[in-house]
């Protein structure tokens, strides 16, 4: 059951008012089983002073592209009643005229656009009125005998109104049936949610509260657990198989979906996910259409329904099932659009947003992880509904043309015009080695900055989780990741592809900067020496490379690879023979890759630093008495020393480097391979000859 959160306490220190509505908005939203991410609507009938001085009737509400569970004051829209009032008196109202309208009807054009169901509450003669969509009353809209299980649980307390899609018309069509029924409480709008209302805030939360919990209690009380969705058909592969499958599937997956725009992957495999897709009735149940209208820009109609038998536990049976189901899935859904289309239509991606897999769970889409993870979330809502309005009767959705209506609704597609421009690296993911280093968490920053996910791969986890806790406080939840890994480690390496793979579906960019140094004269030099640098420096270098190689392969999109070697990968550096040697390696093998990358849109560059001390580890270590002895100076006298010995009299820094490997990694580089890039202030010794 759902549960009521109001705090007496806390709403007693709120001043009456827009503080209130933002609480009861919050406790709303904050619940998904009660009201959709992004969706749902409230508002409350206050008496404000315009800029006259004058009283005025003002109805508040909420603003277009907010989500309830977060959404503050300032994104809540204030208009005059007295200029509303009077359109419940016009026979029809087209979209645009009314949002012409309600534009002038604003008490501060520094407010967002208005909800695009205004009307609804401004019709509806009461101070708080809500509007939202629970499961369990979208189970009985969404079921073919709604209305007479409505009766039942409702008596005549309740307006029943037929799908009309949001706008003047269904506002007015709810204003006359409560006018009509002085009993009514509230109003099921058919495949779509409920209206409630109050006096008061708190009366107006609580009974979206109580009606959600007579309804939820009616379905419970008629749902069979042993033939949910039919009964089962398959089982669910044991969760260790599950990763293991999908780590190699989420690239193909992500490669598949990747048209125009590259897509973030995401997978759910929560147990309600499990329960329906290994159903019998799932594949029938999930093609019906959207439980809900607020659900198609972000679910599409319906999702793909990949057609594989868990038992077979069948791998390469798996991936050519998925990529038949996404090119089938693309076809159908630019059929749907050229029959459906409107004058001015600009078709979305065709691929599904999301992706139902027997035995495994539920994969989805987005222009990033938030958006990825809301078709989930909006699906698992999906999933409810389905469960109860098949309890009450049959489950019914929208026809072709409405959902088609929805998804390509201007006032919807305002909502996601809202959202941040697309920045050069949004919709990809980078791997960075070293990645909490000065260098690495700066390349990491940049990324980010310029809209990427990033994985920050580093020896030192702690590091690496300091980094990635200050990204995603700055930039989004999970838009960084952290994992722990060793380079010269293939089973870490391997490791850490895959949780990469699982998180983000896959990567576009890999900075190879893990590293360290150590300065000896040549024949002081020890095996042991030789071989640690080797191993990190080349090897390292080695590992990561052939897997992200293969994952991009597998992903068929391109890439980028981006090493990090040294001025000493062209220059003989004194007292460093492990270390240039092994940095000259590097920057080889960067070439030979490129050569191999070509055909496969993977493009392969290098970048080569000098005497970067600020923020690194390196310059922390031995290695800094180790260059202030080879040079016979102190060791607090490096920085200066490095700066004179450039023609430019500069030092450099982290985000210099970070700088250049975001070039190479983006378009601006998009013709360029096989590169190296100096960035050191013009060390003439180390000109590339």
């Amino acid at each position: 059951m759902v549960q009521n959160a109001w705090d007496v306490e806390k709403a007693a220190t709120l001043s009456t008012g827009l503080d209130e509505l933002v609480y009861r908005s919050n406790l709303i939203g904050s619940d998904r089983a009660v009201c959709n991410w992004g969706g749902g609507n409230t508002s409350m009938k206050t008496v404000e002073k315009d800029f006259r001085g004058r009283e005025i009737a003002v109805m508040w509400v909420k603003g277009s592209g907010s989500d309830l569970a977060t959404m503050g004051a300032k994104n809540f829209t204030g208009l005059n009643l007295e200029d509303i009032r009077p359109l419940i008196e016009r026979e029809e109202m087209s979209d645009e005229e009314m949002v012409e309208y309600l534009g002038h009807c604003m008490i501060d054009r520094n407010h967002p656009r208005p909800s695009i169901e205004t009307l609804l509450h401004a019709f509806l003669p009461f101070k708080h009125v809500d509007h939202t969509h629970p499961d369990a009353i979208i189970s009985i809209c969404c079921a073919d005998n709604g209305k007479e299980i409505a009766k039942n649980l409702f008596g005549d307390r309740f307006v029943w109104v037929p799908y009309v899609r949001p706008g003047f018309s269904l506002s007015k069509l709810i204003a006359e049936g409560v006018q009509k029924n002085p009993h009514a409480e509230l109003v099921l709008m058919e495949k779509h949610g409920l209206v409630v209302w109050g006096e008061t805030a708190k009366e107006s939360y609580d009974r979206t509260i109580s009606v959600i919990n007579e309804a939820e209690a009616y379905i419970r009380s008629r749902i069979n657990e042993s033939v949910i969705f039919g009964g089962g058909k398959y089982t669910a592969l044991a969760k260790e198989e599950r990763m293991s499958m999908l780590a190699n599937v989420m690239p193909v997956i992500r490669g598949a979906v990747s048209d125009e725009k590259k897509m973030i992957v995401t997978f759910d495999d929560g147990d309600d996910v499990l329960e329906f897709v290994n159903s019998v009735d799932a594949a029938r149940l999930s093609q019906v259409g959207a439980a809900c209208p607020d659900h198609l820009v972000h679910t599409k109609m319906k999702p793909l329904f990949v057609k594989w038998d868990p038992s077979m536990n069948d791998i390469n049976q798996l991936i050519a099932a998925i990529k038949d189901g996404i090119s089938s899935f693309k076809e159908e859904y630019k059929s749907y659009f050229e029959r459906n289309k409107n004058e001015g239509d600009v078709m979305f991606e065709p691929a599904p947003r999301v992706i139902l897999i027997p035995g495994i769970g539920m994969v989805n889409t987005g222009k990033n992880v938030t958006m990825a993870r809301v078709s989930g979330a909006l699906y698992h809502r999906a999933i409810a509904v389905m469960k109860g309005a098949t309890a009450l009767g049959t489950f019914v959705s929208l026809n072709e043309n409405e959902s088609y209506n929805i998804e390509y609704w201007p006032l919807e597609l305002y909502k996601l015009s809202l959202a941040p421009a697309e920045a050069e690296f949004s919709r990809k993911v980078a791997f960075v080695t070293g990645g909490a280093g000065g260098i690495g968490s700066e390349t990491c920053r940049q990324f980010v900055a310029e809209g990427a996910h990033v994985v920050v791969a580093d020896l030192n986890l702690e590091g690496a989780e300091k980094v990635v806790s200050e990204i995603n406080e700055q930039y989004g939840t999970d838009r960084a990741l952290a994992v722990k890994m060793d380079v010269t480690s293939e089973e870490q390496v391997q490791a850490a592809f895959k949780q990469a793979s699982l998180t983000y579906g896959g990567i576009d960019i890999v900075v190879n900067n893990a590293g360290l140094a150590t300065s000896s004269p040549f024949d002081e030099t020890t095996l042991d020496e030789w071989n640690l640098n080797m191993n990190v420096l080349g090897t390292g270098y080695f590992l990561v490379a052939r897997e992200a190689f293969k994952q991009m392969k597998v992903q068929g999109t391109g890439g980028n690879m981006v090493f990090i070697g040294s001025k000493n990968s062209v220059y003989a550096g004194k007292n460093a023979t492990a270390y240039s040697s092994a940095k000259a390696l590097e920057t080889h093998l960067a070439r030979c890759i490129a050569a191999e990358g070509g055909p496969f849109g993977i493009r392969v560059n290098s970048v080569l630093p000098d005497a970067v001390l600020q923020g690194s580890a390196i310059w922390g270590s031995r290695w800094r008495q180790e260059r202030a002895t080879a040079y016979g100076i102190e060791p607090d006298q490096l920085e200066e020393h490095y700066r004179k010995r450039t023609t430019l009299l500069v030092n450099v820094y982290p985000g210099d480097i970070a700088a250049a490997i975001l070039f190479f990694a983006s378009s601006k580089a998009e013709k360029t391979t096989g590169c190296m890039l100096t960035v050191d202030g013009g060390v003439p010794a180390a000109f590339t000859r």
